[in-house]
Order: structure tokens, then sequence, then C-alpha cells
């Protein structure tokens, strides 16, 4: 009795079939690209002049311990009272800036013991190295929080606008140049220009 032949496979095909498989998984998969702080770094600067002389009621110090606990000048404070002590400080409006000009804008309660002016107001913030990421961020994002509500209120004031529109606006068209706009947000920028200031944790 004669032999039955197998039947073959024609695998002439597969070649192509993994092809096009490996087209689908390339367009469908999705990268996840690691996220971090959007910070612009000051320029390095080679002056030998020495740094200015900063009283201490126009420092804001800010310190994150290693038990994430909260120290605002030298006082334990919770996180969600942070944002409006430093709203508080940058407001104050106590005395004039470098040009002996009054903040005639500032709303705060013009105390001698607080910050003489916004463009002499600095926030100094410092972790310690066993300080967890999630707090420290949250910290960060009140500090500059406060920034952002005291430029939205003089936008309103000035502009009858949002300060967050007016980014956006400028982000939007990017590539189309608005002198109007950007000398608006300069402005606002001006009356309260962010100075905080991020000190190295000690290495002990």
């Amino acid at each position: 009795m004669a032999k039955r032949a197998a039947p073959e496979v024609n695998a002439g095909s597969m070649a192509d079939i993994a092809f096009l498989l490996l087209i689908f998984f390339l367009v469908t998969t999705t990268i996840e690209k690691d996220k971090g702080i959007l910070r612009s770094l000051p320029p390095i600067d080679d002056t030998e002049t020495e740094p200015p002389i900063i009283k201490q009621k126009n420092l804001f110090t800010v310190l994150i311990n290693r038990n994430n606990q909260l120290l605002v000048e030298e006082e334990e404070m919770e996180l969600k009272d942070l944002r409006q002590a430093a709203i508080d400080f940058l407001d104050n409006g106590g005395s004039t800036n470098a040009a002996g000009e009054s903040c005639t804008y500032c709303k705060g309660k013009r105390s001698e013991s607080s910050s003489d002016h916004p463009d002499k107001a600095i926030i100094s913030m410092k972790h310690d190295r066993e300080t967890s990421y999630d707090k420290y961020i949250e910290v960060q994002n009140e500090l500059v929080a406060a920034y952002n509500i005291l430029r939205e209120r003089e936008a309103q004031r000035l502009f009858n606008r949002s300060f967050k529109s007016m980014l956006e606006e400028k982000e939007k068209n990017q590539f189309k140049k608005d002198d109007k706009l950007n000398e608006q947000i300069e402005r606002i920028k001006e009356l309260f220009p962010m100075k905080l200031s991020e000190a190295e944790p000690d290495k002990n």
C-alpha cells in the first residue's frame, strides 16, 4: 500500500504577516516619556562683584526637614497655610524698593517687620536630603501659586483679563510676535518678580 504524502503548509506569506504585525505594533505603541520640572536656571555669573546685602525681613525662609515637616520662618506650619503666608510676605509693601519707590499696588499690612517691596522680597526654600520628592514638589507648587495669585490680581486690575489667559495666548501664538501682549506680560512680572531661591541641602 502506497504511503500518503503529508500535506505541506505554505509558509510563503508568513514573512509578510510578521512584517505587517511589526508595522502595526510600531504605529500603535506609545512610549512614555520622563517628565521633569520646567524651570529656567539663571545664567552663570562670571563677575567678581559681591552679592548684595539682604535684610532678614526681606527673606522668607521655608525649610522641609527629613520628616517632611514644614518650617516657615523657623516655625512649624501646615502646607495648607503656606500659600497665604507667602502672599502676605510678598504683598506687604512695608517700605520702598532700591529706587526709593513705594509699592502703591501692594495690599498687605505694610508691616515694618516684613518685606519692604516685592522687588526686594526673596523666598528661600531648603530641603533635607531625605525629604520626599512629593513633599518637595507640593511645597514648591504652593510657593509658585502665591506668585501666580498676585500676578492674576494685577492683570485683572491693569488689563481686565487673567494672567493665565495672557500666557496661554502667547503660547498659542508663539510663532507670531505680539509686542503689546509681551509688554503686558513683562509688566505684570516686574510688579511681582519671582525671586524663589532653592538652597542646596546640607551634606551631613
